[in-house]
């Protein structure tokens, strides 16, 4: 059986590739996060924007 493991994705990037990673990771269309991530933003006041960066820094770029 073979591991998941979570990059950002390389293919699927609008900035940083995080919700193109987390797409492909849950098999979901990555639009739909992106969509969920804007509305989050301004929900929070920014908080989802940070949270946006440090996964950015924390998650690896995906295999070539």
């Amino acid at each position: 059986m073979e591991q998941k493991k979570l990059y950002r994705s390389i293919n699927d990037r609008q900035i940083c590739g995080v919700c193109g990673g987390l797409g492909e990771y849950f098999r979901v269309d990555a639009t739909l996060l992106r969509l969920a991530a804007v509305l989050f933003a301004f929900a929070s006041c920014g908080t989802a924007i940070l949270a946006y960066f440090v996964a950015a820094v924390i998650i690896p770029d995906g295999p070539r």
